[in-house]
């Protein structure tokens, strides 16, 4: 893995490196309201070195944290400064299958630092949209974005997105069971549906089918368990044909 801190100074305000550092400092001021001395770091993840994503530095996970801290963590993570297992494996499934969305339209749901819409991107995809409501979910797939020189459409709201879809992918998102009566709606809206999780081993949701179990571990690293580091790929419609 390679980390590259932030420049603070020394760039020129004629290009796009302005427009980064300005997203950067918006992000660790973001970070800071909970943990204040953490900061971020551009990173190469083992097992998607086609990537640089800026994410938490681990450095500042490895300590006891206050009660006050773990209690702003616990109420407003910074999900978006974490790549997590679902999204590092189902980003490593895109590359290594791009016939899957050379050519698509792709819609990338919950975000968070936008690592499985850049592998869309990077994989072919004709256009991507990295939908997540939180705001600096946002400002990270675009920061990301930039870091890739690729270009993303950003989208806060899901049901404002409009236009085909042809593919639309997510991780990690049926932990929440709010979540769950949007699979009828992804399937419904779109050609095809993939779906990685972690945490749900048996999905009973017609029409999406478990297809394989992916590895995939959350960096920086968590400390989770083995049984959280294999990753459900479930799909629906027309996703994974002849792959």
């Amino acid at each position: 893995m390679v980390l590259r801190r932030a420049e603070a100074e020394g760039y020129n305000s004629g290009d796009r490196t302005l427009d980064q550092t300005m997203t950067l400092a918006a992000l660790n001021a973001e970070l800071h309201k909970v943990l204040p001395d953490a900061q971020l770091l551009a990173a190469r993840l083992p097992g998607l070195e086609e990537l640089e994503l800026w994410l938490l530095d681990p450095a500042n996970l490895d300590r006891a944290f206050a009660s006050d801290e773990t209690r702003r963590l616990l109420e407003h993570p910074p999900y978006w400064g974490f790549c997590w297992g679902s999204g590092l494996a189902l980003a490593r499934w895109v590359l290594d299958h791009p016939e899957q969305v050379r050519g698509k339209r792709v819609l990338d749901f919950g975000a968070g630092s936008g690592v499985v819409a850049l592998a869309c991107k990077l994989a072919g995809a004709a256009s991507v949209i990295a939908c997540d409501l939180d705001q600096p979910a946002q400002l990270a797939c675009a920061l990301n974005a930039r870091c890739n020189d690729m270009r993303l459409e950003i989208a806060g709201d899901y049901f404002a997105v409009s236009g085909r879809l042809d593919l639309i992918i997510a991780a990690d998102v049926l932990y929440d069971a709010e979540n769950r009566p949007l699979l009828d709606h992804f399937a419904q809206r779109a050609t095809a549906v993939l779906i990685a999780d972690s945490r749900v081993r048996t999905l009973d949701h017609p029409p999406y089918q478990r297809q394989q179990i992916l590895p995939g571990r959350t960096w920086p690293d968590l400390g989770e368990p083995e049984e959280f580091r294999q990753v459900s790929l479930y799909a629906a419609g027309a996703a994974l044909h002849h792959a």
